[in-house]
């Protein structure tokens, strides 16, 4: 059986806990996650009654890649695929009301002969939990990252005088040549003290002696979101920059320690918060702890003071917390990591200590 069988089984289980007789998939992740299709436009009907009532639909643009991708479910070459679909169904047919339009909804229902019912977040409950397939994907696109930051500064990528751009151009470039995709997102290089913005964009600032260099990247692989940030400096750090590090790096174990299935997303923010707090610097860490990743780079859970809900084994998640000085400097330490019953699996190996170069 296919991990994709294997989901749709699993999400049938939800459609009979809810009383739905079918589910209108529109959200592309969500049907990327039951089928395997990566093209840009297709709807999957899942019954509840199993894969030989179930329909996939797309457009004839996909006729030959559906079929590769899709090859145990009925395929339907026709547009729109929602509404397509919505004419087939019978019962109380969910529909992802987190994802559909209000005139999309008014479609839907001008030709549904079944009961349209809200089922917000049902195959995003699901993908919570990471299953082996998707962990290795996950493992795959850490590794990518990491062999593309070693290969950045081996080859003396950070040196005086380059700018942010310049490193971010090559550090996406290097992720490709180790079997990415793509970077999972515009990464994040900030020299001196653009390094105290947390989410600062790459800009034509130079790279100076005694900088902090903080890297906020990620490569995307089969779908799969990684997530990194390592902080350097360039030549011998200051006291404040190294005692700013030790401080962050303390938080982040503390955190890491915390992922443990059972517990409570915020106590693992606060067990990370805890540490920084203590050393007076509460105020300048300035987001959540961390996120969920998977085929989006953020997705649940939230690991946050306001986050929700407990951990799980298989869950896959930022730790990230950082301090930020305005107008000196900031330091990060972020790891996508896994949470298993044995202790969390680290998936960016790129090490932790304070790297000079």
């Amino acid at each position: 059986m296919s991990s994709y069988a294997a989901r749709r089984i699993a999400l049938r289980q939800e459609l009979q806990a809810t009383n739905l007789d079918a589910l209108l998939v529109t959200n592309l992740l969500n049907v990327r996650y039951l089928t395997g299709f990566t093209g840009s436009n297709a709807a999957v009907l899942i019954d509840v009654n199993g894969d030989d009532s179930s329909v996939f639909c797309t457009d004839g643009r996909y006729l030959t890649q559906s079929k590769k991708q899709v090859p145990d479910l009925e395929r339907l070459i026709e547009r729109p695929c929602d509404v397509a679909l919505a004419k087939r169904a019978k019962g109380r047919l969910g529909f992802e009301s987190h994802h559909v339009t209000v005139d999309g909804l008014e479609a839907l229902t001008q030709v549904a002969d079944a009961e349209l019912t809200r089922a917000s977040g049902l195959v995003e409950k699901l993908r919570l939990v990471k299953d082996e397939v998707e962990i290795e994907a996950l493992r795959m696109a850490c590794a990518a990252a990491d062999r593309a930051l070693a290969a950045l500064i081996g080859h003396g990528g950070l040196r005086a005088g380059r700018t942010e751009r310049e490193v971010a151009r090559e550090l996406e470039s290097r992720m490709l040549d180790h079997g990415a995709e793509g970077p999972s997102f515009s990464s994040i290089v900030a020299f001196g003290a653009n390094s105290a913005v947390p989410h600062h964009q790459p800009t034509d600032a130079t790279l100076h002696q005694g900088d902090l260099i903080k890297l906020d990247f990620g490569a995307l692989v089969d779908g799969y979101h990684s997530d990194m940030t390592r902080t350097l400096v360039l030549g011998k750090p200051a006291d404040w920059q190294r005692e700013l590090y030790d401080l962050v790096a303390r938080s982040q174990a503390a955190g890491r320690g915390a992922l443990k299935p059972g517990v409570n997303v915020g106590d693992v923010d606060h067990a990370s918060r805890e540490v920084i707090e203590k050393a007076g610097h509460g105020s300048e860490f300035l987001h959540g702890l961390g996120h969920g990743v998977g085929l989006e780079i953020h997705e649940a859970p939230t690991l946050s003071k306001v986050g929700d809900g407990t951990l799980s084994a298989g869950m896959a998640v930022t730790v990230e917390p950082g301090v930020y000085l305005s107008g000196r400097g900031g330091v990060r330490i972020e790891d996508t990591l896994v949470v298993r019953d044995s202790g969390p699996e680290l998936l960016t190996l790129t090490t932790k200590e304070l790297v000079v170069v």
